[in-house]
């Protein structure tokens, strides 16, 4: 049986712990850019956010430049934002903090 997931606002989002890097978007994404100062370490930073995201079945979109990850976040079945869109924040905060990348904290 699959679990219900239920629509929570950006106020909600925001109130949560572990996801201070993040911004919600006017898209009703979640977003936060991390300044990995060199391609080679976005790419170690991807890498970690594929193996997080596939681990959730919660799939964000991920933009990688030199020298900044861009990853954007929604639930598509509730046409929003879910408790599971604060949960894959949260581990990708932590794999970015873990390889020393820092947020943008005026992005998203």
């Amino acid at each position: 049986m699959t679990a219900v997931v239920e629509q929570i606002t950006g106020e909600q989002f925001l109130a949560a712990d572990g996801v201070d890097d993040w911004r919600v978007l006017d898209s009703g994404e979640v977003g936060a850019v991390f300044d990995t100062g060199s391609f080679a370490k976005g790419v170690d930073l991807v890498s970690r956010i594929g193996a997080l995201a596939d681990a959730a079945n919660h799939h964000p979109d991920v933009d990688l430049r030199y020298p900044s990850v861009t990853v954007r976040i929604s639930t598509h079945e509730v046409g929003g934002l879910s408790e599971r869109d604060v949960a894959l924040a949260r581990e990708i905060s932590a794999a970015a903090s873990e390889l020393g990348i820092e947020a943008d904290a005026g992005s998203g």
